[in-house]
């Protein structure tokens, strides 16, 4: 079962899982994922354009105003927007005006205080690539399809098969509102892979925009750890993003929001070990089964792919223990 809060990494590691175990995507899903990717973009880029005002930042260049208008003005309440959707022809219109607007300095600068607001993690890797996006025959690569944000409603289940032995992953919604739907799916759950997004530090949660998001990840992961359900489930804590994370501890300080810090805050290592105790302290019972924990970029194939045959084993171990109980 995989938990976390929202955008910790949960869809990403599950897009992992049928990557690593063969089933790709067809042409209808790519397509799917195109329209994804679009408004990704087109969201991305009004989130900084707006953001460029509310921070009093210049323009670059003052003729990028009307491409700011143009994007400002797009209609988001179009039904396939609403569902997270922007056809081809709709973007290929937007394209010219969202080029000019992520050349602009003063997006740029926007860009650079993003965690004064929020923004999609991806939506530079999508910017910085423009030019592929708006080919007329632009179908999503694997790489894409794994950036591609898309917030999880309901219950997403995957079955695969490793050596014979069936697996069955279950990814739910990580925000606030989806959380309710949890406690449906704890049944017969004999691993438990907890994702915590470990760059979030310095950032608040787009529910309530103010909550800490490290915070709110210590605080559902106490919930889980704690709960009398999971006493005999093996709980395999992911401290994903750490691309992201090794690029903030150059910049920011987690002393900051984080005071009793004690390392050297632009030390990698030393972060790394100070959320491992974060999560490790939040369990009330020390003498129970063992936590393990692994360091993971969910967007890195190869990453997720040493990590998983490591976490495969802890599972099938942990499930022979259990049934040698039995």
């Amino acid at each position: 079962l995989l938990l976390g809060a929202g955008e910790s990494g949960k869809s990403t590691f599950l897009k992992q899982m049928r990557i690593i175990h063969g089933q790709d995507w067809d042409r209808a899903a790519r397509e799917e994922f195109r329209a994804t990717i679009y408004s990704n973009v087109i969201k991305g880029v009004r989130v900084l354009v707006d953001a460029r005002e509310k921070l009093h930042i210049p323009w670059g260049d003052p003729a990028n105003q009307s491409n700011g208008d143009k994007v400002m003005a797009f209609d988001t309440r179009a039904v396939t927007v609403v569902q997270g959707m922007v056809e081809t022809n709709v973007f290929l219109d937007y394209l010219p005006a969202i080029r000019a607007l992520w050349a602009d300095s003063g997006i740029q600068h926007a860009y650079d205080r993003r965690r004064e607001f929020q923004l999609g993690e991806s939506v530079k890797y999508f910017l910085d690539n423009l030019d592929k996006l708006g080919e007329q025959d632009y179908l999503p690569s694997q790489q894409d399809i794994l950036l591609a944000r898309r917030p999880t409603k309901g219950i997403h289940e995957y079955d695969f098969e490793i050596k014979n032995v069936p697996f069955k992953m279950v990814d739910v919604g990580g925000q606030r509102s989806e959380r309710k739907r949890w406690f449906e799916c704890f049944d017969s759950v004999t691993s438990i892979l907890f994702l915590v997004s470990s760059s979030e530090f310095d950032q608040v949660l787009m529910e309530d925009r103010q909550t800490n998001r490290l915070t709110e990840s210590l605080n559902i992961f106490e919930t889980i750890v704690n709960n009398r359900v999971f006493s005999n489930v093996s709980i395999i804590l992911f401290l994903n993003k750490t691309d992201l994370l090794e690029e903030k501890v150059q910049k920011v300080s987690i002393k900051d929001y984080f005071p009793e810090f004690e390392g050297d805050p632009h030390c990698l290592t030393d972060v790394q070990k100070f959320l491992v105790d974060c999560f490790r302290t939040k369990r009330r019972d020390q003498q129970q089964k063992p936590l393990y924990h692994h360091f993971t970029t969910a967007i890195n194939t190869e990453n997720i792919r040493l990590v998983f045959r490591d976490v495969k084993d802890t599972i099938l171990h942990d499930n022979l223990k259990q049934l040698m109980l039995q």
